[in-house]
């Protein structure tokens, strides 16, 4: 049959702008289509906006409470507001600013991009309901092959007064004033991000649990040491909550948030909804084409990114796996690759083994690999080696302050079998967003523990830990003990021999 185009990707977020751009590279005629601003949920309303205002929540942080002891002039009281109105602008500034680099981009790669509202007609034809358009214009767009690459968006839990009283992480972004007191309902990471803004910048701030804690699938070192953090910092934690049951305003226009515990929260001004996303596959008619959705909506694919219809693909958040920028730009390009480039990419996909990922809470983490408790599960607790470490950073060293009140970085090495493979690796402390990066290289090429100790440390720096951890004092093999610090004052907690 012959087509109009090669390739029409609906989505104009990382994944889909990644893959148009390289289909396009092996001379593919490319149309992406979007209904919103380019760069989706990670430049508008995710990734790069909630890093910006992790930035301006880490310098308050400095000026509040660490300038004082490095002599620098100032107190407690010497930050007291932020300028909102002028940080928002910034940020929004910069957001825009990504959004015509997008467009450009796809420009100069020969992609042509339709702004409007796509749905299926058959497996080959796309309709485009185009934006702006008075007259309702609409443009049909056929293609060998279309991708899927929508993403997802943020859902509400059921409730009364929960849609009409609350805000998502969408509407984080859209707050015109920092509030004075803020709720923030959810466990996973946006949750501790956001909660962990909003109390840098000043807000008093309440964070919602179901159960005890947050993070709760990550390992349980990061769960508990992240509990600790957030507990010194000022954050108001709710535990074993189930959920939030109702909002109500009280006569002054505050809300009254009761949680289904029982328990009260009253008086706030905002309450933010983090409990979860789903997939943006509303209006895309994918039943008329029969492609396949598991019971959770998201689109069923396999490890090519093929969905349940030959010339119909999906990738990113809508599918559910690895709900990450970087993997969805990944698996973007491996499928073009495949699609559209030689003989050498017909077998090209992409791994969802081993991929970093970091929390921008306070302090930072990254994590890669399995869990202790994943581990033992695929290995054997007999086969499972564990490598902790737990010290103050050198940043922390001359605080005037009890060397037990300093901030503490946490880190651990599962490693697995005879040859002590390192299959996961946990890090919560300064810099651990910073750091991770090299060590995920590590872990993806397959490194030991030997491997690991074979590397010489860069001092002082929180980094060296990771390859010095279990290598000197007079501990049992495999124990992972310390006794000697090496970055700051050390604090080790012996590791388990599993």
């Amino acid at each position: 049959m012959s087509f109009e185009y090669d390739y029409v990707v609906i989505g104009g977020g990382s994944g889909g702008i990644a893959s148009a751009k390289r289909a396009a590279s092996h001379g593919a005629k490319v149309a992406l289509v979007e209904n919103s601003r380019l760069g989706g949920t990670c430049v508008n309303v995710g990734c790069v906006p909630k890093k910006v205002m992790y930035c301006a929540a880490n310098i308050a942080n400095v000026l509040r409470h660490d300038a004082k002891h490095y002599g620098l002039s100032g107190d407690e009281n010497s930050f007291e507001t932020v300028d909102w109105k002028k940080l928002k602008s910034r940020r929004d500034a910069y957001v825009k600013r990504l959004n015509g680099i997008y467009e450009n981009g796809l420009a100069r790669s020969g992609v042509e991009f339709v702004s409007g509202y796509a749905s299926f007609v058959d497996p080959n034809t796309v309709k485009v309901d185009i934006s702006g358009s008075s007259l309702r214009q609409s443009k049909t767009f056929s293609a060998k092959y279309v991708l899927i690459a929508t993403g997802g968006y943020p859902s509400m839990p059921p409730g009364e007064g929960i849609e009409e009283h609350c805000i998502n992480s969408n509407g984080f972004f859209e707050l015109e004033t920092l509030p004075k007191s803020v709720v923030v309902v959810g466990a996973g990471y946006v949750a501790v991000e956001l909660s962990g803004v909003l109390n840098s910048l000043g807000a008093e701030t309440h964070l919602v649990v179901r159960k005890q804690c947050a993070l709760r699938s990550f390992d349980p070192m990061i769960s508990e040491e992240l509990n600790n953090e957030m507990m010194k910092s000022g954050i108001l934690i709710h535990r074993n909550t189930n959920g939030v049951e109702k909002i109500e305003l009280d006569n002054s226009g505050k809300k009254n948030v009761t949680l289904n515990n029982g328990d009260v929260i009253y008086g706030v001004d905002v309450v933010l909804m983090a409990t979860g996303r789903l997939p943006n596959t509303q209006g895309l008619n994918l039943d008329r084409v029969g492609v396949n959705l598991n019971n959770k909506s998201y689109i069923q694919v396999d490890k090519y990114s093929n969905t349940s219809v030959s010339s119909i693909l999906a990738l990113g958040d809508v599918c559910g796996n690895v709900e990450l920028t970087p993997m969805a730009i990944a698996a973007g390009r491996r499928l073009a690759d495949r699609l559209f480039g030689s003989n050498q990419f017909h077998d090209a996909k992409v791994s969802y083994e081993n991929v970093p990922t970091v929390v921008f809470s306070h302090p930072t983490i990254g994590t890669i690999g399995l869990t202790e408790p994943e581990a033992i599960a695929k290995y054997g607790q007999e086969n499972v080696k564990i490598y902790k470490s737990k010290f103050t950073n050198l940043y922390y060293g001359i605080f005037d302050m009890e060397p037990s009140d300093k901030p503490k970085t946490s880190m651990k090495l599962v490693c697995a079998d005879a040859e002590e493979k390192v299959v996961g690796l946990h890090i919560i402390g300064m810099a651990a967003d910073e750091m991770l990066q090299g060590f995920g290289v590590a872990i993806k090429m397959g490194a030991t523990k030997a491997d690991f100790d074979s590397c010489i440390a860069i001092h002082p720096t929180g980094a060296e830990e990771l390859v010095t951890m279990g290598t000197w004092g007079t501990s049992p093999p495999f124990s992972g003990a310390k006794t000697s610090p090496l970055n700051g004052e050390a604090s080790s907690e012996p590791g388990s021999k599993m």
